[in-house]
C-alpha cells in the first residue's frame, strides 16, 4: 500500500478507536463570590502590607521588642484587624492564638528558647460535620541572618502580601454564608522552620478536624521579577505528589502518582480560579514546593492534610531573606516599593474564588474502582454526600494534566463507562442543587 493511503488509513481508523474529547465546562459562577471578588480592595491590602512593614522586624525572636515593633506588636495588629471583621458576623467568626513555647534547638534553627505564636480567624459553616478550609500565610519575617531579632527585616513580600490577602479574604468573605467553616491563619516561626504552622496542623489533627484542604498563600506581591518582565496574569500553583504513607508499589501498579488529593485541590483551584474574573490563571506545578524551600503548606501535608501554595509567576532573590542595603548599584531588601498591589488584589480573588467554591460545594463522595475481573469497562461506585443532587465523572487521559472530559452520573451511586480503566483517569465529584461542584475525588481500586 502507497504511504499516503496508507497514512490516511491510519487516520481513519484512529478517528474510529478514539473517543471524542470534550472540555471540561466551567463552573457557574455564584453571584455571592462574584460579588466577593468586587469589593476586593488593592488600598486595604496596601494597608495592612504597610502596616506590618512598620514594625520593623517580624522576626521570631524580637518577640520581647515592645508594643510598636517586632513580632507579636505585628501579633497584636493582626488580632485587632480580625476582631474589627468578627464584630460584623453576629459571632460566625471568633479570633483566638495558638501559642505554645519552642525549645532551643540549634539543630532546628532555634538559638533559644522562644515563644512561637500564630493568628486565627475562624468563620464557622452550617455543615454540621465540622468540614472544614483553611487559607493560610506566615506573618514573621527575617533579613540575611536567620536568628537576628533587631535589625531590620521589612518582609513586605515575605510575607506581608499573603498576610495581607488572608486579611482582605476574612473581610470580604465575614458576610457570605458558608456551608464549610474556613479559617484564616496567619503563622509565626515559618521563616525558622515552618513551626508555626506546624503546631496548628497537629493540634487540628489530634482534635480530629476534618481538614479537606489548606490555601497557602507566600510570596504573592510583586508581578516584576528579577528578569524586569512584568507577569500580573499568572499565579504558580504548588502541590505535593504523594502522601506520607504512600505504598509506592500500591501506585506503580494501579496508577494516582498524580491524583493525590493535594494534586486534585489544586485542579479544583485552577478550574475555579480561572472560570472567576480574577484577572489570573493558574499554573500547576507538579511539585510540593520550589528548590531549596518550603512552605506551611507542607506542614499540613505532614498531617495528611491536602494543601497548595500560591505563589508569584519568577521572584527576585534579592529582595528575599537579605538585610536592606545597596551594594554594586543593587538594592536589597524586601521593601514595600516593590510590590504590585493590583497584581496581589488579584492573587487574592484568585484564593477567594477557590475558598469560597470550595465552602459552598458539597463535600467530596468516597469513590471506588472496581478491579475484580478483567474487562474493558470501567465501573465506579461512590457514597451519597449530604446536599448532593447529583454526581459527575470526570476523566482524563494518563499524559494529561487536567481533567478533559465529563459525565453526568443523575443521583445514581454507580456507573460503568465504555471506557477502559487501563487507559483513562477517573474522578466523581458531587454537584448541589446551585451547581457548586466539589474536589473531583480519585477513585481507590478495590478488587
Amino acid at each position: 500500500m502507497p504511504l499516503r493511503r496508507l497514512l490516511a488509513a491510519s487516520v481513519a481508523a484512529l478517528a474510529l478507536t478514539a473517543p471524542a474529547r470534550a472540555d471540561v465546562p466551567a463552573p457557574p459562577l455564584d453571584p455571592a463570590i462574584v460579588a466577593a471578588l468586587a469589593a476586593v480592595s488593592p488600598a486595604e491590602l496596601r494597608a495592612t502590607d504597610a502596616g506590618l512593614v512598620a514594625f520593623g522586624t517580624r522576626s521570631t525572636f524580637s518577640e520581647q521588642a515592645g508594643s510598636k515593633r517586632g513580632v507579636f506588636a505585628a501579633r497584636a495588629y493582626l488580632v485587632q484587624r480580625f476582631r474589627r471583621i468578627a464584630a460584623a458576623t453576629n459571632g460566625r467568626m471568633t479570633v483566638a492564638l495558638d501559642t505554645y513555647t519552642q525549645p532551643a534547638d540549634p539543630k532546628k534553627r532555634i538559638p533559644r528558647q522562644v515563644v512561637i505564636s500564630s493568628v486565627v480567624a475562624t468563620l464557622r459553616g452550617d455543615d454540621p460535620s465540622g468540614r472544614t478550609y483553611v487559607m493560610s500565610s506566615h506573618y514573621d519575617s527575617r533579613n540575611s541572618n536567620n536568628d537576628d531579632g533587631e535589625h531590620d527585616a521589612p518582609g513586605a513580600d515575605d510575607n506581608g502580601s499573603g498576610t495581607a490577602a488572608v486579611v482582605e479574604a476574612a473581610r470580604v468573605l465575614a458576610n457570605v454564608p458558608l456551608h464549610a467553616t474556613v479559617v484564616f491563619a496567619c503563622f509565626d516561626a515559618e521563616e525558622q522552620g515552618l513551626f508555626g504552622s506546624a503546631h496548628y496542623a497537629k493540634t487540628l489533627k489530634d482534635a480530629h478536624v476534618d481538614v479537606q484542604g489548606d490555601i497557602n498563600n507566600d510570596i504573592i506581591g510583586a508581578s516584576v521579577g528579577d528578569d524586569g518582565i512584568k507577569r500580573d496574569n499568572v499565579v504558580r500553583i504548588f502541590s505535593e505528589a504523594l502522601p506520607p504513607g504512600t505504598d509506592p508499589a500500591r501506585i506503580n501498579v494501579v496508577g494516582g502518582e498524580n491524583d493525590s488529593p493535594s494534586r486534585e485541590l489544586a485542579r479544583f483551584a485552577k478550574e475555579t480560579g480561572d472560570a472567576y474574573p480574577t484577572g489570573l490563571h493558574g499554573l500547576i506545578v507538579y511539585r510540593a514546593d520550589r528548590f531549596l524551600r518550603g512552605g506551611d503548606h507542607e506542614s499540613f501535608n505532614a498531617e495528611g492534610f491536602p494543601a497548595i501554595r500560591y505563589v508569584e509567576p519568577v521572584e527576585t532573590f534579592a529582595h528575599q531573606h537579605q538585610d536592606v542595603r545597596v551594594e554594586a548599584g543593587v538594592q536589597y531588601g524586601d521593601l514595600l516599593q516593590y510590590e504590585d498591589f493590583d497584581y496581589l488584589a488579584r492573587v487574592t480573588r484568585y484564593n477567594i474564588a477557590t475558598v469560597a467554591s470550595l465552602a459552598l460545594a458539597p463535600a467530596p463522595p468516597k469513590a471506588t474502582i472496581e478491579t475484580k475481573v478483567l474487562t474493558n469497562d470501567t465501573t465506579l461506585t461512590w457514597t451519597a454526600v449530604p446536599r448532593a443532587v447529583r454526581y459527575e465523572i470526570v476523566r482524563r487521559a494518563t499524559s494529561d494534566a487536567l481533567w478533559t472530559d465529563v459525565q453526568d452520573a443523575g443521583n445514581a451511586a454507580t456507573a460503568t463507562l465504555k471506557f477502559s480503566k487501563d487507559n483513562w483517569l477517573f474522578g466523581v465529584r458531587s454537584v448541589d442543587a446551585q451547581g457548586h461542584r466539589s474536589v473531583a475525588a480519585y477513585p481507590a481500586p478495590v478488587r
